[in-house]
């Protein structure tokens, strides 16, 4: 069985990092950009991630340009507009493609464990997923899905 764990991926600071780093917490995986109109919900990840990391919660951040162009900008660009902007402290990673032949192999996978309204196909800048403690998928989440309304999800995938 695939699990998180199978697969790595390029931090914002261009390490490499073995996602096998964060088996046994519960993750949010989220595709994000700085110039969407739902950027604002940076705050409410990063809230989820001061609310729960200690008691094994992550948000992974993987900032995507495939939507109207709305992460235009590099690696470094972005790291300071989310720390800037958003206070983010929670891991991002380099700039990757969600969708089409480019797609990362991370997002192929979750894609093809919770598919959504256009099928594997993520929609909109901010879908997110739920991975819980062994690494599965346990739940996909709409663009227009606040992060607070996520919490109770959280809370019950920290005590499975």
């Amino acid at each position: 069985m695939t699990t998180l764990s199978d697969f790595s991926a390029t931090a914002i600071d261009g390490r490499e990092v073995d996602l096998s780093a964060y088996a046994g917490q519960v993750v949010l995986v989220v595709n994000t950009a700085s110039q969407c109109g739902f950027t604002p919900q940076y705050e409410g990840l990063q809230k989820l991630y001061a609310d729960y990391a200690d008691q094994g919660f992550t948000v992974l951040g993987f900032p995507c340009n495939q939507f109207q162009q709305q992460e235009p900008g590099d690696d470094a660009s972005i790291a300071s507009f989310c720390d800037r902007s958003f206070g983010v402290t929670f891991p991002m990673f380099s700039k990757i493609d969600v969708n089409g032949d480019g797609t990362h192999p991370l997002y192929r996978w979750l894609k093809s464990e919770k598919g959504g309204v256009l099928g594997e196909k993520i929609k909109w800048n901010f879908t997110k997923f739920l991975v819980g403690k062994v690494g599965t998928v346990v739940g996909r989440y709409a663009p227009t899905t606040k992060p607070e309304k996520i919490a109770g999800d959280i809370a019950k995938a920290l005590k499975a």
